[in-house]
């Protein structure tokens, strides 16, 4: 993502300090669950964590922008409440008096209490999806798809929370206009090369008979632009769209009268 974002980041195999050709930053590579702490206590200027791990640590910080990203998929992540398959729990009223394992704690607790729900909330200190049902009762788990739920026989019973990446900032770097501008900077071309994740350019040469044609399958998307060629009946057409929309959209265009078609990929996109 720093790549596409501009920045050129290099790290040996056992070292937690990243190289980046730029001279106004430096970086270290900090533990999710920490860097919320770490960036309120103003130890460090900025930083990437999760939502749930900022809300953990009630940490006081500038939530710059949300990126919106995980393993598995452009979407956030989400903390269940899950169960084993056997497990008679089948609602939160069930939960009372249990004992509910989860690295999550804080959020756990308060999310509980706000639903009236008095359980027993313990830490984990990983390999969460095992302790059920000898260990715990129940679990709050961190998942993208599931999988890992489904194939440890647990199921879901609930979401408390759905978490994407966030860059914070301390209030101190914030309140300060030379390092506060160059977290904007960062945020803008991180944000950027998120969102060209999921789009492509496409341009092309179109004649003039055909342009009706080419423009009535581009009008769906963002306005293309057309400009001429230096022969007056052809025109180069160029459109940025859904990248999973152009394999369906090349015949389209190849049939309607397009040719030298080009799909490139995109670094980042500034909206």
């Amino acid at each position: 993502m720093f790549k596409k974002a501009g920045y050129q980041v290099t790290i040996g195999a056992r070292s937690y300090f990243p190289e980046i050709d730029s001279p106004d930053m430096t970086a270290m590579l900090v533990r999710a669950q920490e860097m919320a702490r770490y960036v309120g206590d103003g130890v460090l200027d900025c930083g990437l964590t999760g939502r749930d791990w900022r809300m953990e640590s009630g940490a006081k910080v500038v939530d710059v922008a949300e990126l919106i990203y995980a393993k598995a998929g452009l979407r956030p992540v989400k903390w269940v409440l899950a169960v084993p398959e056997a497990s008679k729990i089948n609602s939160l009223k069930s939960l009372k008096g249990k004992r509910i394992a989860t690295e999550l704690v804080g959020v756990t607790r308060k999310w509980l209490k706000k639903k009236g729900i008095e359980a027993r909330v313990e830490f984990s200190w990983g390999a969460t999806e095992v302790k059920p049902p000898v260990l715990a009762d129940a679990i709050v788990e961190l998942t993208e798809t599931g999988s890992s739920l489904r194939a440890n026989r647990l199921r879901i019973i609930a979401t408390v929370l759905e978490s994407v990446t966030l860059l914070i900032a301390s209030r101190q770097a914030w309140a300060d206009p030379w390092r506060r501008t160059r977290i904007e900077n960062l945020a803008m071309l991180l944000t950027g090369a998120i969102n060209a994740e999921r789009l492509a350019g496409v341009k092309m040469n179109v004649p003039r008979s055909s342009m009706k044609k080419v423009l009535a399958l581009l009008e769906a998307l963002h306005s293309p632009t057309v400009a001429p060629h230096s022969d007056p009946e052809w025109f180069s057409v160029e459109v940025v769209t859904e990248e999973i929309r152009v394999r369906d959209l090349i015949p389209e265009l190849k049939r309607a009268g397009a040719s030298g078609i080009v799909e490139y990929p995109l670094n980042k996109v500034i909206l």
